[in-house]
């Protein structure tokens, strides 16, 4: 029963959140074991990988939640028996996970389920070198099958709806998998690694317009346009921090690659112009925002899926104001610093107005061009065959699968511009990697037990805030006679049963996250089982990580 998409990082910050409730909750009663031993620790790891490697996994590879008889399965959308996830937390997830369990206990069998979940992608890499959300160990007749009948029939999933036969930088997938295949070789330097690393770095490199921007998909296909609307994906994409990822990919790339003291000039100008793409997708006054996807040569916003109209768009406005400030730190160069007081200003016009601005709701998602008007998503129908989304200025009866409203902290975000433009270009770069000798930084040790970026390199990356003494023990004593943390999951799904019928069937969609009985989207249940959870076992695991206190 799957868990919203996400990437590592919101994985991981949920993780966090958990960890904090954790340690905020009372002590275990008297007599329980407040510091379980070492011994203990590594038993309760390994019948826990044990079971995800010998039981969940398929040919080395995850999807994210299983029934614990196995009779199904999902990743973002129900998988097949053969198939595995690229996207969060999958199986390159998963591998980071081992990675990091064999650096904690130096126990090889975690090396060796690294390596598993690092053959099972290379298995699925596309041959330009990224990776699609998913892979079918079957075969590509299996996942066009699967694209034919459950894919297609998810009704709020576009991204699904068509088999384009590439890969994706969507949801991290691509950049995570790539990142799991650099710490797998750096780890031994096995050469059997070395020519799919360099396969996905040509990838990141190749996709890349001349102007720094990157696509959402690639290579890029025709008649790939969906619902009446042109295929989207060529446009430079903001979306998922897809820019942000590829930088973090290939800024690891550029310090773990390098030869004495040399790094990779192609990889280094490949940074600096997905860095400056921000700069030039910024729209001039009086609306100097960004939106989802930009088109690649006029640079101005552009739509994509349906509930995606052309439009600025608040989060991603904030969200690339952060990145710059982050830019400025890695660089010195004040250019990605110079309209950003413009962009806070707009953000502050188009703040929600009451009644409107309730708690979490501080702008519209998406802002109209040439005015600062609203405009919010809705859909009527009751699945893919008859449903419609459509946008306009009606703030009720919302869609509640994708917000028409945003949380953005401008005033944070106007803090952080302030401290840092106060600083001298020598100490807002301190540690930079972009300032250091090539190669002289190493990749963070840890990639799984808080939200890793560029700037834990050389690091062990641990949290920052531990889990509470008892931590250790409640999760060992969660953990069940199959060797699996029983979860329950408060998501599903509609089985497939068919093409949806083009006539509308009776009940009200327009605020469910599912249609008719024939919508294979993934929506919350009532009715909750047990089961086997990837983001569960990861968090869990990264719990008794931090227990070994190494």
């Amino acid at each position: 029963m799957p868990a919203p998409s996400m990437n590592r990082r919101a994985l991981l910050a949920a993780g966090a959140a958990a960890t904090f409730v954790a340690a905020s909750a009372p002590a275990l009663p008297a007599g329980a074991q407040a510091s379980p031993d070492r011994a203990a620790v590594l038993d309760a790891m390994k019948r826990a990988a044990r079971f995800m490697v010998e039981e969940a996994a398929v040919q080395g590879g995850y999807v994210w939640q299983y029934l614990p008889d196995f009779s199904r399965r999902w990743g973002e959308l129900e998988a097949g028996p053969t198939m595995i996830w690229v996207q969060p937390p999958g199986t390159a997830t998963m591998g980071h996970l081992y990675l990091d369990a064999y650096h904690a206990t130096g126990d090889t069998f975690y090396y060796e389920a690294a390596k598993s979940a690092a053959d099972a992608l290379i298995r699925g890499q596309h041959p330009t070198g990224g990776w699609n959300y998913v892979i079918d160990t079957a075969g590509e007749e299996s996942l066009k099958q699967w694209y034919a009948t459950v894919a297609a029939n998810a009704w709020r999933l576009e991204e699904f709806h068509h088999y384009y036969g590439n890969a994706t930088f969507d949801d991290a997938g691509t950049a995570e998998a790539s990142q799991l295949l650099l710490r797998v070789y750096l780890e031994k330097k096995d050469r059997k690694y070395l020519a799919p690393l360099n396969k996905a770095i040509r990838f990141v490199l190749d996709s890349q317009y001349a102007n720094g921007g990157w696509p959402q998909r690639y290579p890029f296909v025709e008649n790939g346009g969906l619902h009446g609307h042109a295929d989207y994906t060529p446009y430079i994409t903001f979306n998922d921090d897809v820019a942000g990822e590829n930088l973090e990919f290939l800024i690891y790339a550029y310090h773990g690659l390098a030869r004495n003291g040399r790094g990779d000039a192609r990889v280094l100008d490949a940074i600096h112009r997905g860095m400056d793409i921000f700069v030039k997708t910024q729209q001039p006054q009086p609306q100097p925002a960004w939106g989802l996807q930009h088109f690649p040569d006029t640079l101005k916003p552009a739509g994509a899926r349906t509930i995606e109209p052309q439009a600025f768009v608040t989060h991603a406005t904030g969200t690339n104001i952060k990145s710059m400030l982050g830019f400025y730190r890695l660089t010195g160069d004040r250019k990605y610093l110079a309209r950003l007081p413009e962009a806070m200003d707009w953000l502050d016009q188009v703040a929600t107005k009451p009644p409107l601005n309730t708690p979490g709701r501080t702008h519209p998602t998406f802002v109209l061009e040439g005015a600062n008007t609203p405009i919010y998503i809705h859909r009527r129908g009751s699945n893919i065959a008859n449903g419609q989304y459509y946008a306009d200025d009606n703030p009720t009866n919302l869609i509640v699968h994708y917000g028409s409203f945003r949380n953005v902290d401008t005033p944070a975000l106007r803090a952080e511009y302030a401290r840092l433009s106060a600083l001298s270009v020598e100490e807002a770069t301190q540690g930079s990697p972009l300032k250091a000798r090539p190669g002289s930084l190493s990749l963070p040790r840890y990639f799984t037990l808080q939200d890793v970026d560029v700037w834990d390199m050389s690091s062990d990356a641990r949290r920052l805030s531990r889990p509470h003494a008892n931590r250790a023990a409640e999760v060992m004593a969660e953990l069940n006679a199959r060797g699996y943390w029983s979860t329950p999951l408060t998501t599903t799904s509609n089985p497939y049963r068919g093409p949806s019928p083009t006539a509308v069937t009776g009940g009200e969609y327009q605020m469910t996250r599912v249609g008719d009985l024939w919508d294979t989207s993934p929506y919350q249940t009532d009715f909750p089982v047990e089961g086997v959870s990837t983001a569960v076992f990861i968090r869990n695991m990264g719990d008794l990580i931090e227990a070994l206190g190494v």
